[in-house]
């Protein structure tokens, strides 16, 4: 009504140039929004997800798995991310197409990797089905650069490792790439893989996202039921039209409980199911790209490496200590967030020792302590400089990681309230004082664990 009004006013050339400015307007604007727009809007969980949403964060720690042809050259005796060396090297496609035809993983044991997980108190694993190179580790139809057609191995790892999870009782989830430096489609190029001298000069990113939504249609149709989809790589064309709503409405239509996530670095867009952080905890920015806001709407997850790669790097022998990863554990746990713990297998299919010996130490820890952090929540006290605290119920563990001799303030918790303090190792009494905003904890020397020094309050 508004507009005819105001049109009659005018004279029909102005009126064509006004709907001309707003029409170059309304593309600015929805140019703009166009990144947010094309998600998932209106997604409505369904009652199956909700539930795999409350099973992931009870799950608190899991395996991922960075594995592909990429191993066979254990990051070129560079230190760093092996994984890239594609793009390191500036590689040209068609010398990298030479690499599967030495995969050949023989040693590869699907039933060891998961007893290993197991043992090591994890409760899913996260596979690279597609890195940035553009090389599937499974049997692809729409491609035959995949591990069953292009290798001497022949074999689908990922429908092997997935039968003996489904045997073991172990969540398997998908890590896929939505970048590509392989793929002709993937045109424009991004910020990264520009030096690599043999990329197309041209293609329909269009088809592109086609080819990639065929994939995972693959995926999740030639594996049975799985955990989810871990996307990465939409920051290499932050402003690209990635079709989000078409891709995780696909996903969610095949398999409406798959948890998605995505490494974009950004608030949860719609259709995501949980959020991710590389290599930091939440809300935490010591990479240089992670997003410090968190969202209080989704599951949280946060991943980290063992040394410096997340692919298998052959010289990289800067391993962290098993108490800073269970350190970096627990304070993920305080968060509320889950510990999703790297390993880049050696390209005959075996597991690096060291990781091993790493993951079965935190193994050892949790079979004593996992009660603290399987099944909690965020606790009333975000983590600080000398622990964290979770919660199960009406149960608060404090965790003292750092212990500097001086009483630890838990803000919030009426001590009227609070029916026991106790050590989780012997039971014995905490020494407790009231204050005007909460209690004060007070450990004694002899009492100080080498690692976590656990306190439990029962709430009555």
């Amino acid at each position: 009504m508004y507009l005819c009004i105001f049109f009659g006013k005018l004279k029909t050339s102005n009126i064509m140039r006004l709907l001309q400015s707003r029409f170059i307007v309304l593309i600015l604007f929805t140019g703009f929004l166009s990144l947010h727009l094309s998600a998932q809007e209106g997604y409505v969980p369904t009652q199956e997800n909700l539930d795999n949403r409350e099973w992931f964060q009870d799950a608190k720690y899991g395996l991922f798995v960075h594995w592909g042809v990429y191993s066979i050259m254990g990051g070129g005796g560079d230190q760093g991310i092996a994984e890239w060396i594609m793009e390191q090297k500036d590689i040209p496609i068609v010398q990298y197409e030479k690499l599967p035809g030495f995969f050949n993983p023989t040693r590869f044991d699907p039933a060891e990797w998961v007893s290993m997980v197991k043992k090591a108190g994890m409760k899913y694993i996260t596979i690279t089905s597609k890195h940035h190179d553009g090389f599937a580790m499974y049997d692809s139809k729409v491609s035959d650069y995949n591990i069953v057609d292009a290798t001497p191995y022949g074999k689908d790892v990922i429908g092997l490792l997935k039968k003996e999870c489904d045997k073991q009782g172990i969540k398997l989830f998908f890590y896929h790439s939505q970048l590509d430096w392989h793929q002709s489609d993937y045109f424009p190029h991004g910020r990264t893989g520009n030096g690599i001298a043999d990329r197309s000069e041209a293609g329909d990113f269009n088809a592109y996202i086609d080819y990639m939504n065929t994939q995972l249609s693959e995926l999740l149709t030639q594996y049975g039921e799985i955990g989810g989809i871990w996307f990465d790589g939409m920051w290499d064309k932050p402003d690209a039209d990635w079709r989000l709503g078409e891709t995780y409405a696909l996903i969610h239509k095949h398999q409406p409980g798959a948890l998605i996530g995505s490494n974009h670095h950004k608030m949860p867009y719609p259709g995501e199911d949980f959020m991710m952080f590389e290599r930091d905890l939440p809300g935490e920015n010591s990479m240089g790209f992670n997003n410090t806001g968190i969202s209080d709407q989704v599951p949280l997850e946060m991943c980290e490496t063992m040394n410096g790669s997340w692919g298998f790097n052959i010289i990289d022998q800067n391993y962290k200590s098993v108490e800073m990863l269970i350190h970096t554990m627990v304070r993920a746990a305080g968060y509320g967030a889950n510990f999703l713990l790297n390993t880049g297998p050696m390209p005959n299919g075996q597991i690096q020792p060291e990781n091993v010996d790493t993951l079965m130490a935190i193994g050892n820890w949790l079979e004593t302590y996992g009660e603290a952090i399987y099944g909690s929540r965020q606790g009333p006290v975000k983590p600080q400089e000398w622990g964290a605290t979770t919660v199960k119920d009406n149960v608060i563990y404090v965790h003292v990681l750092d212990y500097k001799g001086r009483a630890i303030e838990i803000k919030g918790i009426d001590p009227s309230h609070l029916r026991s303090a106790v050590y989780f190792d012997d039971g014995s009494r905490v020494d407790v004082k009231r204050t005007e905003e909460g209690i004060h904890l007070t450990i004694p020397k002899k009492k100080v664990k080498s690692i976590d020094t656990i306190i439990v309050l029962t709430l009555k």
